[in-house]
Order: structure tokens, then sequence, then C-alpha cells
């Protein structure tokens, strides 16, 4: 029991500098700064103005790696008025589908890639815009239910009777059929 308390105050001296130097870091002491430059769309159908491409710098070595962190950075302390959507921050709801550099994507699937260059944030091209980043997927999801995606029986069974079976070999037919996460990113 001599020993607990020991490692104890080791593990508290080592989160201590831990977060000393990570402080040092975010003041600039630590390392030099990485400096990106981020053009991204703006719109507001409140000003009634012609949308634009406004540019932002922020320090990579104080940002995560991917474009939505850089997204969310820029919200939090440069810009507040920035709008886009966010969700899972895992590629799995979809709402974070925009236009970076000229390729569809999720920005927090894609990794910010360090250049001279501005990297261009655009919200998804062929839809109208909402807001900076937000695109109206109204039409895209009304599409989508027309063509009805989903199982349809051709015959039914009488309320009350068993579930229906699926076989592996069934279960397979479906695969590749149900992966989509209705991003929008490839309907344009």
């Amino acid at each position: 029991s001599g020993i607990w308390p020991r490692d104890m105050a080791l593990a508290s001296a080592a989160l201590k500098r831990s977060l000393f130097s990570r402080s040092f870091a975010a003041r600039g002491f630590a390392a030099a700064a990485s400096p990106q430059k981020f053009a991204i769309y703006r719109y507001d159908p409140d000003k009634q103005a012609k949308p634009f491409l406004q540019e932002y710098t922020i320090d990579l070595k104080t940002c995560g790696p991917m474009i939505l962190d850089a997204l969310i950075k820029i919200k939090d302390e440069v810009d507040t008025t920035l709008t886009f959507r966010r969700s899972c921050r895992e590629g799995i709801c979809g709402s974070c589908a925009m236009n970076i550099n000229g390729k569809n994507g999720l920005a927090c699937l894609l990794y910010i890639e360090p250049s001279a260059q501005a990297i261009e944030i655009q919200p998804l091209p062929h839809t109208y815009v909402v807001k900076d980043l937000v695109p109206d997927l109204t039409n895209f999801y009304n599409q989508y239910k027309s063509i009805e995606p989903w199982l349809k029986r051709k015959d039914m069974k009488a309320k009350g009777e068993k579930e229906y079976f699926q076989s592996r070999e069934d279960r397979a037919k479906l695969d590749g059929m149900y992966e989509c996460i209705l991003c929008a990113c490839c309907m344009t």
C-alpha cells in the first residue's frame, strides 16, 4: 500500500508537465506557427448580397487534422457567424457534406492538406443554399423518396403470422445497397 501514493504522485506530476507543455505550445512558445488559409463560401439571405469567398487563416498547430476541425475552430474563435452542418464527426450522418477544393466529400473525413494556396470550401454544387455552407436538400430527399428505395414483398403475410425468414444468400444480395448515408455528395 506504500507504493500507491508514490505512483499517484508520479502520475500527477506527469499530468502537470503535459498540461504545462500544452499551454506553452498553445501560446506559441514551443513550436512555430503553421498557418493555413481557407477560402470559405459566404452567403446570408437576410442581407440579400451576392455570395462571396471569405478568407480565414488559422494555425494548424492548434487545430485538429480534419477540415471539420478547421471549420469549428473558425466558427468558435474567428467568426461566429459562419454556418455549416455537423453532427457525428465520424462519417456516419453525412451532415457535413460540402465541396472542398472542387471535390464533394465529408468535412469530418477529409484531412487538411497544408498548402500555400487557400483551401476552398463551398456548399454542395447544384443545390440551393440556405446560408453559407448549408445546402437545401429538399429536392434530393424528394427524388430519393420518389424511387422508393426500400424492400418490397411480392406476397404479404396476414397480420399475426410469423416474421419473414431471410437466408444468408438473400442477405448477401443486399450488400452494397444499403451503405448510403444520404449525404448527397454523389448527386452532383
